[in-house]
């Protein structure tokens, strides 16, 4: 792994940001969906292309975890946490369809997904 990533036993938490009404974090639709296949985005240092399904249907979403994993192919077939209702956007001139929630990374720690503990259906709500 990449020098970047410090270890726990160094971690010290960033400071909390500012709070947020429960009428925000209510409008955020987190679901759980399926990781079917991991690929590079061509042209990108960081973008690996997520192919997830949740259940009814399937979505494309870029993830800025290239170089985070010794084998990105690693999380294929994983459960994690995604936002589904952002905007689109487009990154590296592909479509971006949510947003992982990959732990750790923006800390400089090794990433880990926010997976449920143990299997649930694709499209279920966090809530």
């Amino acid at each position: 792994m990449s020098a970047r990533f410090i270890e726990g036993s160094d971690f010290v938490p960033a400071p909390l940001k500012p709070t947020v009404s429960f009428d925000v974090v209510d409008q955020v639709d987190v679901r759980v969906g399926t990781i079917r296949a991991v690929e590079e985005v061509p042209g990108s240092k960081k973008l690996m292309r997520l192919r997830v399904g949740f259940g009814d249907h399937e979505r494309v979403i870029l993830s800025g975890m290239r170089g985070e994993r010794e084998d990105p192919q690693e999380i294929v077939g994983q459960q994690a946490l995604f936002v589904v209702n952002l905007e689109p956007r487009k990154m590296a001139g592909e479509l971006s369809e949510g947003m992982l929630f990959d732990l750790g990374s923006p800390d400089r720690l090794l990433p880990a997904l926010a997976q449920p503990e143990r299997p649930i259906p694709d499209g279920t709500r966090v809530g």
